[in-house]
């Protein structure tokens, strides 16, 4: 598979839209569900992977080979969904503005989506909606390990080559996370602590 993944990305590299058109088809899914754990919006983990893809076309022939093309794209996907969470978090520091602005119009107030991950079935779509929130509480770099490991199941090679750390490091992170989370759901749940 890897071949066939490097084939188009050297054909994608020259130009061509029908191997950037394969590739999407190859990813998109990944590369949705990877967004949408990050950033729980519809509209906005959309938006992202249009950019991955967009972004990929721009660069492929910038491509090192010095990692698999699908650690690339996951790194890329990983990167795009951080940049769009830090816009939001830095146009959410000046809301009040916003409000002064949507206050003398009229406009109403936007409101987030409810978020329901693709992944989950129908009758765990309220606990994955809690979980959801607290790997969003999580720091930057745990969530992004968790989210590899746990929500996208990547090998914990893969994991540390997308972060560019040590497996050990990933390691690190995924237990300080699981402990995060467990403290988080657990004040959620108090009645279900051991």
């Amino acid at each position: 598979m890897q071949a066939l993944h490097q084939k188009l990305l050297r054909e994608v590299a020259q130009g061509s839209e029908p191997a950037l058109g394969d590739l999407y088809q190859l990813f998109k899914d990944r590369v949705y569900n990877t967004a949408i754990s990050y950033l729980q919006n519809t509209a906005d983990a959309a938006e992202v992977t249009q950019d991955v893809f967009v972004k990929i076309f721009q660069s492929a022939s910038r491509f090192e080979g010095k990692s698999s093309v699908s650690t690339w794209i996951y790194r890329i996907t990983v990167n795009h969904s951080l940049d769009l969470l830090n816009h939001k978090q830095r146009q959410k520091r000046f809301g009040f503005v916003v409000r002064l602005f949507q206050h003398e119009t009229g406009a109403p107030s936007i409101e987030l989506p409810h978020f329901d991950h693709p992944g989950v079935i129908l009758e765990n779509k309220e606990n994955a909606r809690i979980l959801f929130q607290a790997i969003d509480a999580l720091p930057t770099q745990q969530k992004t390990a968790f989210i590899l490991s746990f929500v996208e199941e990547l090998p914990r090679k893969e994991v540390a080559d997308v972060m560019e750390l040590s497996l050990k490091a990933v390691e690190s992170l995924l237990q300080r996370a699981k402990a995060n989370l467990r403290s988080s759901l657990e004040n959620i749940y108090p009645d279900r602590r051991k």
